[in-house]
């Protein structure tokens, strides 16, 4: 509830510094608050609250325990997946060394800027008395002419193909079949220019603002930074200029740090640059030859008791195609 609160706060179309006009329509930043709260765009990095009720808690509890308490030999159907661990003695690729081939990819101009995206996440679902589960999901976003937009989202993990998913459709967590539709709907056009939704620029020093204003912060620490990024590609599939524009950025800025190479979620060989804040790890991964983004992992680094977490437990993880 605390989540949901804090939503219609930041939606408030009467802000206390601003024009008291309570009649009137919600400023850009309201109407964005406001969309995720209506269509399940809760805040990133915020745990996902289930509600377990009696016959649920059955199911499920009988059903995660058949297929991660499964014998030897046997492969997990559902598991919370294990943080991605660096390639040893694979060799860091600098960020401004990436910037360069990125720039030199966009020369040819071969990959446009386009509205829409496609996602494969696993977010950390928690309960007050039942340890965190992870739920897979897929999420295609395809910009019509119009303006407006279709939201496709599915149940799904790459890593188990056919196997049954977890979900907490409408509250109820359970489990679906593979490919399970959790949402297909269509959304009208917005009137917002603002980011997210506008184009982003294809130059660093204009895309830093545009992601600030992502942000909603001026401060635009790397943590800001990384979740406005994981925001606006949310939106966007990015072109080869805006990668680029995105990788001078990082380079700028000097964070994150590279540790090496991984193999990601999708089986996909990339750099990965690591970001250590308070209780938690953010590791950007990025395609070594364009620069693009292609994944973001948050990792805690800190127990948590009182939602069941464990450090190195993933609480989301986010991975991007074309």
């Amino acid at each position: 509830m605390a989540d949901e609160l804090e939503l219609l706060r930041r939606a408030n179309p009467v802000p206390a510094d601003g024009p008291h006009f309570g009649d009137g329509p919600l400023d850009h930043n309201a109407e964005w608050h406001l969309n995720r709260l209506l269509h399940d765009r809760t805040p990133r990095h915020r745990f996902r609250k289930l509600a377990w009720g009696l016959t649920a808690t059955a199911v499920v509890a009988a059903t995660v325990s058949a297929l991660l308490l499964s014998g030897p030999g046997t492969t997990p159907a559902i598991a919370a997946p294990r943080p991605l661990v660096v390639q040893a003695g694979s060799t860091p690729v600098p960020l401004d060394r990436l910037a360069e081939r990125a720039e030199a990819a966009a020369a040819d101009g071969s990959h446009r800027l386009r509205m829409g995206t496609h996602e494969q996440s696993w977010s950390l679902g928690t309960s007050d008395d039942k340890p965190p589960i992870t739920l897979p999901e897929e999420r295609v976003v395809r910009r019509q002419a119009d303006g407006s937009h279709t939201e496709l989202v599915v149940a799904t993990d790459p890593s188990h193909p056919g196997r049954p998913v977890l979900t907490d459709e409408g509250g109820d967590p359970r489990t679906v079949a593979d490919g399970h539709v959790l949402s297909d709907r269509t959304y009208p056009p917005s009137w917002s220019d603002a980011p997210p939704e506008s184009p982003p620029p294809h130059d660093a020093a204009r895309l830093r603002a545009h992601l600030a204003e992502t942000a909603h912060s001026s401060s635009q620490t790397t943590p800001e930074l990384l979740d406005a990024v994981e925001e606006l590609l949310g939106h966007w599939t990015l072109g080869a200029r805006e990668t680029a524009a995105l990788a001078r950025l990082l380079a700028d800025t000097g964070q994150p740090r590279p540790v090496g190479q991984v193999t990601d979620r999708l089986g996909r060989r990339d750099q990965a640059y690591v970001h250590d804040a308070s209780g938690s790890r953010r590791m950007l991964i990025m395609d070594p030859v364009t620069g693009a983004v292609l994944g973001l992992e948050l990792t805690s680094t800190v127990d948590e008791p009182e939602y069941g977490l464990r450090a190195g437990d993933v609480m989301e993880y986010s991975a991007w195609m074309r």
